[in-house]
């Protein structure tokens, strides 16, 4: 017995005098081990790097009167001399207001449309009918916004275009759609729902490919109709995907897109349809007023930040994983 208790001491000792893999010896090993995987997300990373975190350090022209020829060392601290201005001019709530408006029709009206669309696509049973869906419904996403409001100015101008004449043709006015302010949000909606619906369906076909198929089958044993089982069973298997979707959305409130906007602004639309994108083209590039447009796209960006933030903690609050 008491060699037996010996030898078991002895063991422990040694298990104990063995030394622990060095931190920097582990990530030796798993650079050695998946070297391919790091070199595929090294473009993406470079990417992040320079066209997102390198740009960081010019902000600090929110906080001066920058002239390009004195560079940032030698142009004039002036504080927050611009954020203020920017906050007591009438721009600021028009541009508060209208990004506001915008992204509210985006949540109620295009967010959904991806999750409809990728539950519908689940429901059809024939294959080669819902890869063809599939094909048609993705192609808008890979168009440029020029193309799609190009596509939109044929159908709905006033001066030959196709839904103008056939009004025309039953005996009805023509219908400013470009030029009318009434009319700049239903189109935006309709174009961001045309083309980000079925690229925005992918995330969420993925994640109905992982719902148990036995809860289908126990409701189909419980005399539950297709509609009963996609409230009950459908939707709160994809709450989580759809929740981390809607946390990201949310950080992109003052972030609409410049491109899309920016090709349906006019003059006559504009007290709708400028938002703080297309006023930060217009004060930086067109004007000239760098230290001014630096100042409010920083704005911006910090109100993003934190309501990614509150969002986030709001998701972990009610149970579901959040973003991080």
């Amino acid at each position: 017995m008491t060699s037996a208790t010996d030898n078991k001491v002895k063991k422990v000792q040694k298990v104990k005098k063995v030394k622990p893999i060095k931190k920097k010896g582990r990530l030796a090993n798993e650079f050695k081990q998946n070297w391919l995987l790091y070199l595929m997300i090294l473009p993406g990373l470079l990417y992040f790097l320079i066209f997102k975190y390198a740009p960081m350090g010019g902000l600090v022209i929110a906080f001066q009167n920058y002239f390009p020829f004195l560079g940032i060392k030698g142009s004039q601290w002036v504080g927050l001399e611009h954020f203020r201005r920017f906050f007591s001019s009438g721009d600021f709530a028009m541009l508060m207001r209208n990004t506001l408006v915008l992204f509210g029709l985006n949540l109620v009206f295009a967010f959904p449309a991806s999750i409809i669309l990728a539950i519908a696509l689940n429901e059809v049973r024939n294959t080669r009918f819902k890869k063809s869906v599939q094909t048609i419904v993705y192609l808008p996403h890979f168009i440029s916004w020029v193309i799609v409001v190009s596509i939109f100015y044929v159908l709905l101008t006033t001066e030959g275009g196709a839904i103008n004449n056939v009004i025309a043709s039953r005996g009805g006015n023509k219908i400013p759609f470009l030029t009318d302010p009434k009319w700049f949000r239903p189109l935006y909606i309709i174009q961001e729902i045309w083309k980000g619906a079925g690229w925005g369906s992918i995330v969420y076909l993925a994640s109905l490919t992982n719902v148990d198929q036995q809860l289908y089958e126990a409701a189909d044993l419980d005399g539950a109709s297709r509609m009963q089982m996609i409230w009950h069973v459908t939707l709160p298997s994809i709450r989580p995907t759809i929740i981390t979707m809607l946390i990201l959305k949310i950080g992109d409130v003052l972030e609409l897109g410049f491109e899309h906007v920016y090709v349906m602004l006019n003059s006559l639309n504009r007290g709708v349809a400028e938002i703080f994108d297309t006023f930060v083209y217009t004060a930086g590039i067109t004007n000239g007023q760098l230290s001014f447009s630096t100042a409010v796209g920083f704005f911006k960006s910090i109100v993003g930040l934190i309501l990614v933030i509150l969002a986030n903690r709001l998701a972990k609050r009610v149970g579901e994983d959040g973003v991080y």
